[in-house]
C-alpha cells in the first residue's frame, strides 16, 4: 500500500468506500514503520457479521500483514471514535497510537462513555489524539444518515 497519502487522506477515502456499500461510512488504517499496511472499512452488512467494524477488520489485515496479534510501533487512524468492542480490540492489539476524526458521544469509548482507557482493569492504552480531520469525517457520518432518513 501507498504512504504517500495522509493516513487520515485513506481511512476517509475507505469511508466513502463504506458509504457506497451502504454501510456506516467508517474507515480505518494502521500505519508500521511510516508504511500503511492495512486499510479497511465497514463491512457488517455486506460480511454478515457484528464485529466487521472497521478497526477490526484492519486491526486483523495488520496482524496477519506483520505475522503478531502485538501491533507494537503501530498507529491507527480511524475516522469515528472507536466503540467499545473496537477500543478493547486497540488495547489487546497493543497500538501505539491511535487518531480518530469524529468524537462519538453515544456509541465512543475513548472520549466518552465508558472511557475505556482510562479504567483500572485497561492493561494498555495507546496515545490517543483526536479531532484529525474531524469537519470531513463528521460530515461524512452527517450526510450518511440523513440520506437514508430521506
Amino acid at each position: 500500500m501507498s504512504s504517500e497519502r495522509r493516513p487520515m487522506e485513506v481511512a476517509l477515502d475507505e469511508a466513502r468506500a463504506a458509504a457506497a456499500r451502504g454501510e456506516v461510512p467508517v474507515g480505518a488504517v494502521i500505519v508500521h514503520d511510516g508504511r500503511i499496511i492495512a486499510a479497511a472499512g465497514n463491512r457488517t452488512l455486506e460480511l454478515r457479521d457484528p464485529t466487521a467494524h472497521a478497526e477490526i477488520l484492519a486491526i486483523r489485515a495488520a496482524a496477519a500483514a506483520l505475522g503478531s496479534e502485538r501491533l507494537i510501533g503501530a498507529d491507527l487512524h480511524v475516522t469515528l471514535e472507536p466503540c467499545p468492542m473496537c477500543a478493547a480490540a486497540i488495547s489487546f492489539a497493543r497500538i501505539r497510537r491511535l487518531y480518530f476524526g469524529a468524537g462519538d458521544p453515544k456509541g465512543g469509548a475513548v472520549e466518552h462513555g465508558v472511557r475505556l482507557y482510562a479504567a483500572p482493569t485497561c492493561h494498555h492504552a495507546p496515545e490517543v489524539y483526536s479531532g484529525i480531520a474531524e469537519t470531513e469525517a463528521a460530515a461524512l457520518l452527517r450526510d450518511f444518515f440523513r440520506d437514508r432518513r430521506g
